[in-house]
Parts: C-alpha cells; sequence; structure tokens
C-alpha cells in the first residue's frame, strides 16, 4: 500500500511538470469530453466514447465529426490506466496523425497493450508539422 502510494504521488509531481500539448481530451471511463483549445472546440463534435473488451484487452474508441468544411490536420495518442486509475502502459504511444475532412465523421481507437487497461484517455492535438 505504501509503495503504490509512493507511485501515485511520482506520477502525480511528474504530471505536473509535463507541458500539455493536447488541445482535446477525451476521459473514456467517465465519457467526457474536455476541450483546451477553442480552436479544436469549434471545429470537432465527439459523438460517441466507447470501451468494448476485444479478447482479454479491451478497446476503446471515440468518434470525432469535423464541423468545419475545411480540413484538419491533428494527432492523437491514448493513455490506458488500470482498474485503480494507474496507468499500464509506461511508455506512451507515438502520436498518431490523422486528416479529418470537411464534415467527415471518423473513429479513433487502440486496443490496450496490456490486459490490466480497463480505462482510456485520449488527447488530440493540431497537427502542426
Amino acid at each position: 500500500m505504501k509503495l503504490a502510494l509512493i507511485a501515485l504521488l511520482t506520477v502525480t509531481s511528474l504530471a505536473g511538470c509535463a507541458t500539455n500539448t493536447s488541445g482535446l481530451q477525451i476521459d473514456g471511463e467517465r465519457q467526457r469530453v474536455i476541450f483546451g483549445q477553442s480552436a479544436l472546440d469549434d471545429a470537432f463534435k465527439v459523438t460517441d466514447i466507447a470501451t468494448v473488451k476485444v479478447h482479454s484487452h479491451m478497446r476503446g474508441s471515440v468518434t470525432l465529426v469535423n464541423q468545419t468544411t475545411h480540413d484538419q490536420s491533428v494527432q492523437y495518442r491514448f493513455y490506458w490506466y488500470d482498474r485503480q486509475g494507474l496507468e499500464v502502459n509506461i511508455q506512451p504511444s507515438a502520436w498518431k496523425q490523422q486528416i479529418v475532412h470537411g464534415g467527415e465523421k471518423v473513429s479513433l481507437s487502440e486496443v490496450s497493450i496490456s490486459p490490466q487497461g480497463q480505462q482510456f484517455r485520449l488527447q488530440i492535438r493540431e497537427n502542426n508539422q
């Protein structure tokens, strides 16, 4: 228990030092969307947030709708957590790129590498490259 508390405090303190480059965060467990940049807030609508079991692993998916008439280039990354809310993937996956055409609806999804992954958080940011 003491070790788990120390690990949680370490992760929390490191997260406080990290730069949040995400413009949009989706919390799969609570099915809520947090907008951090008004440009993404205006451009996108999140319609479906789901977590389903695929064999012994969980698959998280989010449907993203481009509400503009312009193409939007974004990057996204999934984070996976166990039942206690601790991150299970030590190394976060690389940012993936997606172009969402004007008016288009796309599904972003990922299967947890770890069978302990039960909940996900998805970060989406503008692709400025």
